[in-house]
């Protein structure tokens, strides 16, 4: 496939700065350009690149400013990252598209299959499950009984999704997560421990996206939910009956233990941990590595363990930094402290 520069710049309503004629057919980032290539600028950092970029066309930023000339053709617009993503997501949707049932793979002679599916070789898709137009199930992909797949999902090989959980529209879940697994619920006795059914079920929103090796565990009673628009990273660990809010998203190694409720809008970064049985608000940035033990309002960021405003936790960390020479100076002054007391001691015993 191959597009003018014209035609790229009138799909994301840019202007183009050059050959509007440059042809493209595919991406490379700027650093890597080549021609037929089309790269794109955003972050000031790799500004330097524009000028040696072998790509015949170059999306920047409409307040990008030059100091010299360059070779490729640019399309200015608002965003060049919101608008590579666009561009990312047209190409990605012409690929065409796998479609029918493979020889191998098993689909009960009660599951509802949609229009235009792919069900892969080895997959399994179990009794009275439910999946819908457009959606692929790739080899290896477990479906238990009555879970239920939305359209156009994409669910890639050794996804487990366990009995009844419930899957929207245009979900992709990628290999090796398992969704509705038990949560992890025990009651001890004198002798060990009484394992708790887990009863509930996981439901999965619209256009929400799954890294690889990420668990969402079914709920104890009820639902664990994950909203629309949450974009989980992979070897992400969402416990029992926790619920995410909408547009969430999680970087990698996240874990969320139960019952804990999670806002929309929230960026939580990487092996960032939250206790069970709190309330994240809206728009809570978590910075990684940080340890939430306790609720959070929301539209505020946190960093550090335990989590705390980035202001007290820098001083702190300047403090840490520095306790090992205070360990010493307070040893020092303990010292002293005692050589005086010896001292006051013994003018009061020669009084």
């Amino acid at each position: 496939m191959e597009f003018t520069a014209k035609q790229i710049a009138q799909f994301v309503e840019g202007r183009v700065e050059g050959d509007e004629n440059a042809v493209v057919n595919t991406f490379a980032k700027i650093e890597e350009g080549r021609a037929g290539a089309i790269s794109f600028l955003s972050n000031p950092k790799y500004t330097h690149f524009i000028y040696e970029t072998a790509s015949s066309v170059v999306l920047v930023n409409e307040d990008l400013k030059l100091e010299n000339e360059v070779k490729p053709t640019l399309i200015r617009v608002k965003n060049a990252y919101e608008c590579v993503a666009r561009l990312l997501q047209l190409y990605e949707s012409m690929k065409p598209k796998k479609k029918g049932i493979d020889s191998l793979a098993f689909v009960s002679p009660t599951a509802k299959i949609g229009n235009d599916c792919y069900i892969g070789a080895f997959a399994y898709v179990g009794d009275g499950v439910e999946i819908g137009d457009g959606t692929q199930i790739y080899p290896h992909v477990v479906i238990e009984d009555n879970a239920k797949i939305g359209n156009e999902c994409l669910l890639y090989p050794n996804v487990s999704v366990y009995h009844d959980c419930r899957l929207g529209n245009r979900v992709t879940i990628h290999s090796g997560s398992v969704i509705g697994a038990d949560g992890f619920g025990f009651a001890p006795n004198t002798e060990g421990y009484d394992k708790i059914p887990q009863i509930g079920i996981v439901v999965i929103e619209d256009d929400v996206e799954i890294g690889a090796n990420t668990c969402v565990d079914r709920s104890t009673m009820g639902q664990t939910i994950v909203h629309k628009g949450v974009k989980l990273d992979n070897l992400v660990q969402i416990a029992h009956n926790v619920e995410v809010g909408e547009n969430t998203v999680m970087s990698a190694q996240v874990g969320i233990a139960g019952s804990t409720k999670i806002g929309s809008w929230c960026m939580f970064g990487g092996q960032a941990g939250f206790a069970g049985h709190i309330q994240v608000g809206d728009k809570t940035f978590v910075g990684a590595q940080c340890g939430v033990n306790s609720s959070l309002k929301g539209n505020q960021s946190v960093i550090g363990s335990p989590a705390m405003e980035p202001k007290g936790f820098f001083r702190s960390s300047v403090i840490f930094q520095k306790l090992p020479d205070m360990y010493k100076q307070l040893n020092a002054l303990q010292k002293e402290v005692e050589s005086l007391r010896r001292i006051a001691d013994d003018k009061k015993s020669g009084e």
